[in-house]
């Protein structure tokens, strides 16, 4: 039997994150090796096994595989979460993409300095409220079912659910306009993979602070 697939990053959420989420809901164990100091990713860029001196690297299946998105698509597949062909696919792909762009905006905002904070995450709440969350809204609606492809869960599915958690830490109520996705969060927080990564202790990392965002900018010379 391989081993776990084991995860190369900091110990908080970032890019890695996604990652954690996707492997969770999959039901797949994973060990993590954090990275903690510069010297830390310095040792991993000079062993070599970080295709382009970046992480997240994830050892998985005898690869050291590096670059998110590359990675996410990998584990989709391999755990039967990335629809049942390319038409399925390419919607998981549009859905994903989108959720990506909205997380990015908060992943980045606690690196941003305070005088630019509060009107970054306005910007935040205006785009979940009226750019993507409509989308989602109506995709659900006009497929009339419980996932957003086909009827089964997939990685938009996961995606969706991470990126509406991490706005509702910005805004507790952003989902007041969206009945589906209300129903839509509760039905996927009670799927027992994804329920059993919500409960504490979990592998799931907490919202990035400022003492995180001080260990990052040392590791990464930002």
């Amino acid at each position: 039997m391989a081993g776990k697939p084991k995860l190369h990053y900091t110990k908080g959420r970032g890019k890695m994150e996604s990652i954690r989420w996707l492997l969770a809901a999959a039901g797949v164990e994973f060990e993590e090796e954090f990275i903690e100091t510069k010297e830390d990713l310095e040792k991993l860029r000079n062993d070599g096994v970080l295709l382009f001196q970046q992480v997240p690297m994830v050892e998985i299946d005898g690869m050291r595989m590096v670059q998110t998105r590359a990675i996410l698509s990998y584990i989709a597949a391999k755990y039967n979460l990335y629809g049942k062909d390319l038409k399925e696919r390419a919607w998981i792909d549009m859905y994903v993409e989108g959720t990506t762009d909205l997380m990015g905006m908060i992943m980045y905002l606690p690196f941003q300095p305070a005088d630019t904070k509060e009107k970054n995450l306005a910007l935040i709440i205006e785009r979940a409220t009226t750019r993507y969350f409509p989308v989602y809204e109506k995709a659900l609606k006009d497929h009339g079912q419980d996932y957003l492809v086909g009827n089964k869960l997939s990685w938009a599915d996961v995606h969706l659910l991470e990126a509406i958690l991490m706005v509702e830490e910005c805004k507790p109520d952003v989902l007041s306009a969206f009945p589906l996705l209300q129903a839509f969060k509760g039905r996927l927080s009670n799927i027992p993979t994804i329920k059993k990564f919500l409960q504490p202790g979990s592998q799931r990392k907490p919202p990035t602070d400022e003492k995180f965002v001080a260990i990052v900018r040392k590791i990464f010379n930002i």
